[in-house]
């Protein structure tokens, strides 16, 4: 496909020319070579958004519009979106290098039964109920918590913009919308769709920038809620800030998620399912299964299969649907990646494949790289590397297989592997992460998701999504309420 460019922004409902001169470069992480540019956005374009924003809230028709006709416009872009599915596929392989597999499935389609999900949830939703108070009935009302500003990162961009995106202007929200600034076209791309369906001016704007502009949009006085995902780091400054407003924010943070294997487990499905659960997006996933816990009798054994599959993947160029692992997003991931590759080494790890150097002449990749003997105190099992980098560690039984998943600061998923689904129910509920595989790990957009710990706060998805943008009004009458 012909990757596209965009001079303007779209503040309000309308293109404009940005106020400074700034424009990003988006990069091949394939070619490294420039394919495309978008106008950068600055604080005063921020200004002008939020502003748009807030006027509309305040004043215009859309939080005032029944639950129904804001629905029936969210349809109206889903279909648009409908056609558009396997092109906006390409265009996120080639603005961040997710392999075409995974981005048909998992980046442009998701987003897309993503938007119809919430349509079904949106019309199961409680938005008004009855209860029976001290003094009489209750009237309870979710209220649309007001302008928002959306902040996202460039690994599975369309996946993390609609799950805040489609709930909020559900709800009643207008939006302010920074994408990342490596992968600022898919959201470019869902403003001239979001044009087609004529929303009220004000309601949807789309700033790109870097790291300044997120700040100015996290400190701007005129928005009610910040939904934020991306890493830890950013979303303690990011709370720190909100909390100085007494700012809402839903934060959905990183993981370091641990997969138990258990003995009883079959060792081929197993590794076969760690291939998607560890490795998706090149290994770019906050819940990527990345810390495999294998008990000291078939340790070995397991990593000789493990290591079987990854030197079978494929590493390559990621608009070849048989690639499997395609280059990371920015050469600076690159070099953090290795970087973390050259700490296991150093801190006693033993490399079974894999290694620091890259196995293209061009282009941001790195090497699939398996771990064995490492302990869970070491950097690699720590911290979130974000790389097609796996760690497997020995547990002694299935207590201490526990005790090691919950060590760590994060706890956005795991897994368990197991013959015995019943059992694996029990060991789920030991383990202190905000979302749980048995045989397997795939994010289901019907159920809620977010994390324990470090790994955020707040829920996507599901009715639990889109309360967080939302206030609850509770309302008491000196007479009795009228039926509804």
């Amino acid at each position: 496909m012909k990757v596209p460019s965009y001079e303007q922004l779209f503040i309000g409902g309308r293109w404009q020319d940005p106020t400074g001169a700034g424009r990003i470069d988006v990069v091949s992480p394939h070619t490294e070579e420039v394919i495309a540019h978008a106008a950068a956005g600055s604080a005063e374009d921020v200004d002008a958004a939020v502003r748009a924003a807030r006027l509309a809230f305040d004043q215009g028709p859309w939080p005032h519009l029944s639950h129904a006709e804001r629905i029936a416009a969210v349809e109206r872009f889903a279909a648009v979106y409908a056609t558009h599915v396997d092109d906006m596929a390409d265009l996120i392989t080639a603005e961040m290098g997710s392999p075409a597999s995974f981005s048909r499935l998992g980046q442009a389609a998701g987003a897309a039964s993503m938007m119809h999900l919430a349509v079904q949830s949106a019309n199961a939703f409680p938005w008004e109920e009855r209860r029976n108070g001290v003094f009489g009935e209750v009237h309870l009302r979710r209220q649309p918590v007001g302008t928002v500003g959306i902040i996202i990162p460039w690994n599975v961009p369309q996946n993390l913009l609609m799950p805040k995106l489609i709930p909020a202007l559900i709800a009643g929200c207008t939006v302010v919308v920074k994408p990342a600034p490596e992968t600022p076209l898919d959201s470019l791309w869902v403003a001239e769709m979001i044009e087609q369906i004529g929303l009220p001016e004000g309601v949807v704007s789309v700033v790109p920038g870097g790291r300044e502009v997120g700040e100015e949009l996290v400190r701007h006085p005129g928005v009610d809620k910040i939904a934020f995902t991306g890493n830890s780091a950013t979303g303690r400054h990011i709370a720190s800030l909100c909390g100085e407003q007494l700012k809402r924010y839903s934060l959905e943070l990183g993981g370091k998620s641990a997969a138990i294997v258990l003995d009883d487990a079959h060792i081929g499905k197993t590794v076969a399912g760690l291939k998607m659960a560890g490795l998706m997006n090149n290994g770019q996933a906050c819940v990527a299964q990345t810390r495999i816990l294998v008990s000291e009798r078939r340790h070995d054994e397991f990593v000789d299969a493990l290591a079987e599959m990854m030197t079978g993947l494929v590493v390559g160029d990621p608009a070849d649907p048989d690639t499997d692992i395609g280059p990371l997003a920015s050469r600076r991931q690159q070099h953090r990646v290795q970087d973390y590759i050259r700490s296991g080494v150093a801190e006693g790890a033993k490399m079974v494949l894999g290694g620091d150097d890259s196995p293209m002449d061009r282009g941001w990749y790195v090497r699939p790289t398996l771990f064995a003997d490492a302990a869970n105190d070491m950097t690699i099992a720590r911290e979130e590397i974000f790389g097609p980098v796996l760690t497997v560690i020995k547990y002694t039984d299935e207590r201490d297989a526990i005790r090691i998943a919950n060590d760590s600061d994060y706890g956005l998923a795991g897994s368990v592997w197991t013959n015995d689904v019943a059992h694996g129910l029990e060991v789920s509920g030991q383990v202190r992460t905000g979302t749980y595989g048995i045989n397997m790990y795939m994010l289901d957009i019907s159920a809620p998701f977010g994390g324990f710990k470090q790994s955020g706060i707040g829920r996507e998805f599901a009715g639990e999504g889109l309360a967080e943008y939302t206030e609850l009004q509770s309302v008491v009458s000196a007479g009795r309420l009228p039926d509804r």
